[in-house]
C-alpha cells in the first residue's frame, strides 16, 4: 500500500532527541529550540520567530497580538483547516468568509476589500499547498483600511511571494510542524513576528502571561505575572525531532519537488485532453511541493477514483469541507457575497500521495493508475 503521507525521518531524529534528555533540559526553549527558531529567522529573515506547540496556537498567539476582541470580524477563505477560524473565534471575532480563486484555491484577494465593514480587524491570507496569495495587493487593502494582516503559512515554509518567503509579509506568519508537513515534529508550529515591538508582549502570552524570558536571559531578577497567556511551548525532544529535518531543508524540498514535477510531467496528457486539472503556479511565487492535487469533473467522479486507486493500493484524499458550510461556520461566521467557486472546487480537488521518500517508481505507478482510470 502506498500510503498518502509518511512523515519525514531523517535518521538523526534519534540522536538529537536523546542529546535533548542527556542535556537534562527536555521542557520548553531549550537548545533545540533555540537552534529551530535561528534556523528560521535566518532562512525566512523575520524579526522573531518562536516555535509553539502548533500552528494552531501559533494562530492563537497572532490572534492575541492583533488584539481581537468580542464582536471583532476577521475576513479569511472559507477553504482552509478549522484553525484558521477558531484561533479569532475564541476571541470572539465573527469569522467574515470570502470566495477563493478557482485557479490556486487562495483567497481571491479582489473580493476582500468589499466584505470590509467598521468592525472589520484583520485579513487572514492561507497559502493553499504552499503557493502565496496574491500579497501585493493584500498588504495594499490592510494599509489602507488600517488592518492587521496574519498569514497562515502551515503549508508554506521554504515557499515564496516574488522573492519574499511566505509567512514573513504579514503582521504575523503562521507555520505547521504537524506529522502532515514538509517538516515535521509530530505536532508543533511557529509564530514569525515581523515587527520588534510586538516580541516582548508575544514572549510574555507564550510564557503563560510571564516574563519567564527575561529572566532567563538575565534581564530581570525573577519573573512575574504580567498579563494573560498560557503555555504554548513544545518540549524540547520535539524540537531535537524537527532540528534534524530543518538540517536537510533543502534536500528534503528539492526530493519532493522532484516526486511534485514528475507527477506534473506525466499527468498533463489527461489535463490536455480536459480530463483533469492541474495544479497553478503563479509566475510571482515558488512554491515548496507541499502537495499535489488534480480536479476531477465533480464529486461523483473524485469517489470513484478514491475508489479505484484504493483498490490499487494507493491512498488518494480530498481536502478541506468549506467552513461556511460547517455548523460552527454558520454559528460563527458568515459567507460574503456569492460561493461561486469556493464549494464547487473543494469537491473537485483530490490530492495524491506526496512526502520526502516517495521514489520515481512508485510516482509513476500512481500516474499510471490515474490514467488507467480515465482511459476505462
Amino acid at each position: 500500500m502506498i500510503n498518502f503521507n509518511v512523515p519525514p525521518f531523517t535518521g538523526k531524529e534519534f540522536d538529537y532527541m536523546r542529546e535533548a534528555v542527556e542535556n537534562q533540559k527536555i521542557c520548553g526553549d531549550g537548545p533545540f529550540t533555540k537552534k529551530c527558531s535561528e534556523w528560521i529567522e535566518e532562512k525566512t529573515g523575520t524579526a522573531k520567530c518562536l516555535l509553539t506547540t502548533s500552528c494552531t496556537h501559533a494562530t492563537e498567539l497572532a490572534a492575541l497580538l492583533a488584539q481581537i476582541k468580542e464582536g471583532d470580524e476577521v475576513i479569511l477563505p472559507s477553504y482552509t483547516f478549522v484553525s484558521t477560524a477558531d484561533a479569532f473565534v475564541l476571541r470572539g471575532a465573527t469569522a467574515v468568509f470570502v470566495d477563493i480563486r478557482p485557479d490556486t484555491m487562495n483567497i481571491d484577494e479582489k473580493l476582500i476589500e468589499d466584505a470590509i465593514t467598521e468592525r472589520t480587524k484583520a485579513i487572514v491570507p492561507v497559502h493553499y499547498a504552499g503557493v502565496g496569495c496574491e500579497m501585493d495587493t493584500i498588504m495594499d487593502i490592510a494599509k489602507r483600511h488600517g488592518l492587521m494582516v496574519v498569514e497562515d503559512a502551515a503549508q508554506g515554509i521554504m515557499a515564496s511571494y516574488k522573492g519574499k518567503p511566505l509567512g514573513t509579509m504579514g503582521d504575523f506568519g503562521c507555520f505547521s510542524f504537524h506529522e502532515t508537513k514538509n517538516f515535521s515534529m509530530g505536532e508543533g508550529g511557529a509564530l514569525l513576528i515581523r515587527d520588534e515591538r510586538y516580541i516582548e508582549k508575544a514572549e510574555i502570552y507564550r510564557e503563560k502571561g510571564t516574563d519567564r524570558s527575561k529572566y532567563f536571559r538575565g534581564q530581570v531578577d525573577k519573573y512575574r505575572w504580567q498579563d494573560y497567556g498560557s503555555s504554548y511551548l513544545p518540549s524540547d525532544m520535539n524540537a531535537a525531532y524537527l532540528y534534524a529535518q530543518l538540517e536537510l531543508a533543502d534536500e528534503i524540498t528539492q526530493a519532493r519537488m522532484d516526486r511534485w514535477n514528475e507527477y506534473r510531467e506525466l499527468l498533463t496528457p489527461l489535463a490536455e485532453e480536459g480530463r483533469i486539472e492541474l495544479p497553478c503556479i503563479p509566475g510571482e511565487c515558488e512554491h515548496n511541493a507541499h502537495m499535489f492535487y488534480i480536479k476531477t469533473k465533480d464529486m461523483e467522479e473524485r469517489s470513484r477514483l478514491i475508489d479505484f486507486l484504493k483498490k490499487k493500493e494507493i491512498l488518494s484524499v480530498f481536502h478541506y469541507v468549506p467552513l461556511h458550510s460547517a455548523p460552527a461556520g454558520i454559528r460563527y461566521g458568515r459567507f460574503h457575497g456569492e460561493d461561486r467557486h469556493t464549494t464547487k472546487e473543494s469537491e473537485r480537488l483530490l490530492r495524491l500521495p506526496l512526502f520526502y521518500k516517495l521514489t520515481a517508481d512508485q510516482t509513476e505507478y500512481i500516474a499510471d493508475q490515474v490514467k488507467a482510470f480515465y482511459r476505462q
